[in-house]
């Protein structure tokens, strides 16, 4: 329990540092400065396996699956991985949401800074709901697994189909609840017009980014789950990853164009875990495959846009 509470600390105190001191002020968040963060982030995922690596050998969680420091740490690449490359395909879709709305790039940063927020809180709820389905509902993760390959086969059907933000449900949803208006004010996400209360277009990129993260999770945390169904593994693994995910969008988003074949190594993975979730019960795949595949799907992504951009020029 010490340890929960010291991870969820770091990451309150990281989140108020953030915003109360680094980005107190909006501005456009540059290249160099997105890879800076980028790379701390990643580095801090990568040197919390050795925390992993400790906390199970020294007993400092509880340990459910009896799982021995050295599987906790491939355990928690592996979801730390799965949870990165989904995000890729998030990183699209809330660059198309942005444009939609016209945000200028000085306000992104805030944007994405509450819907981090939203997105540690609903992804946490989502996963002990989803650990305790699987531990007390076996044949729940038979459900997981069609649902990945499912969704895998819907990427693969309207992955050149982008659609308008504008145009959604949810907009329209908003709209009808909340009297919006047309332009951005500043960083303000609601504005008093002739006694009135108005949203402004930042509030409702905020509410359609929190919930298209909700979506994405839908699909991520049943992919984490067919790796381990150890909490702690799950959520550190994770929020890490969502953490990262601001200045990963900075970095990442003007070179989506650069790599527009990476969505169909987003479908490999997902229809892999999915079939991983189905035999899980009959054919035990060894970690060591699962990191194996997601790696080797990723960089065959990139590969691919890249040689098949050259060959196009």
């Amino acid at each position: 329990m010490t340890l929960w509470i010291v991870f969820i600390a770091v990451i309150i105190i990281a989140l108020i540092i953030d915003l109360g001191i680094f980005n107190k002020s909006p501005h456009v968040i540059t290249t160099k400065e997105a890879a800076i963060w980028s790379s701390i982030w990643v580095s801090v995922a990568i040197l919390f396996s050795g925390i992993i690596y400790i906390a199970f050998q020294k007993n400092w969680i509880d340990n459910p699956t009896n799982l021995t420091p050295i599987n906790a740490v491939i355990k928690y690449i592996t979801g730390y991985l799965i949870e990165l490359s989904l995000s890729v395909d998030n990183i699209f879709i809330i660059a198309l949401i942005f444009s939609s709305f016209a945000i200028p790039k000085k306000y992104q940063h805030e944007v994405l800074f509450y819907g981090v927020l939203g997105a540690i809180v609903f992804r946490a709820i989502m996963i002990v709901f989803g650990v305790a389905l699987i531990n007390k509902f076996s044949w729940i993760i038979y459900v997981f697994g069609a649902f990945l390959i499912f969704t895998a086969i819907k990427m693969l059907i309207s992955h050149d189909k982008p659609s308008n933000p504008r145009e959604s449900k949810i907009y329209k949803w908003i709209k009808k609840v909340y009297p919006v208006t047309k332009t951005v004010y500043n960083d303000k996400f609601f504005i008093k017009k002739v006694g009135i209360k108005f949203a402004t277009p930042l509030f409702v990129t905020l509410i359609i980014i929190e919930l298209t993260d909700i979506f994405f999770a839908i699909d991520s945390i049943p992919a984490i789950l067919a790796i381990t169904t150890d909490p702690f593994i799950v959520f550190s693994s994770n929020i890490l990853a969502v953490m990262g995910l601001r200045s990963m969008f900075f970095l990442v988003a003007g070179m989506l164009d650069k790599f527009k074949y990476i969505n169909f190594s987003l479908m490999v993975i997902l229809a892999f875990v999915g079939v991983k979730m189905l035999l899980s019960h009959h054919i035990d795949i060894p970690d060591w495959l699962s990191l194996g595949v997601i790696v080797l799907s990723l960089a065959c992504g990139m590969i691919a846009s890249k040689i098949i951009k050259e060959k196009e020029a």
